[in-house]
């Protein structure tokens, strides 16, 4: 692969994450964008919540409830990256993500995040998504870029 092809990539992927982060976060006058969270992944996509045991959520069911939380207790939501790494081969790519999340301007919290993805008629989609929070016990990776 080029690196200027394997260059496109990253940005295609950058973009996808970005727009991820952006959908996930809503506040007095910013609506989530459900529908851009959904488009990005290919269909039959799992997502694995932190939660333990590991199970698979399919992606209109991890909306679905993400919509009653913004509709109930979780009145803003604000996702921000702060560190990206992404690795392509091919057609195949995994981008790990550290985020920060902020709850209703008071709780904060930070993950990372692991995305499978496949390119698919020149475009990247979300195969499979999982995520687990940091910690004091737990924390970030001091070498996650």
């Amino acid at each position: 692969m080029q690196d200027c092809e394997r260059g496109a990539d990253k940005e295609a992927i950058r973009t996808i994450i970005s727009r991820q982060f952006a959908s996930l976060s809503w506040r007095d006058g910013v609506a989530p964008g459900w529908d851009d969270f959904a488009g990005d992944f290919l269909a039959g996509a799992s997502l694995y919540p932190a939660a333990r045991p590991a199970r698979p959520v399919g992606v209109a069911d991890f909306v679905e409830r993400m919509r009653r939380l913004s509709e109930t207790t979780l009145k803003t939501f604000e996702e921000t990256v702060l560190g990206l790494d992404i690795r392509v081969f091919g057609n195949i790519a995994m981008a790990a993500v550290a985020g920060e999340m902020t709850e209703n301007g008071t709780e904060t919290s930070r993950s990372v995040e692991m995305l499978l993805l496949v390119k698919d008629k020149e475009s990247w989609k979300i195969v499979a998504q999982a995520w687990d929070k940091a910690s004091a016990a737990h924390p970030l990776p001091d070498d996650f870029p």
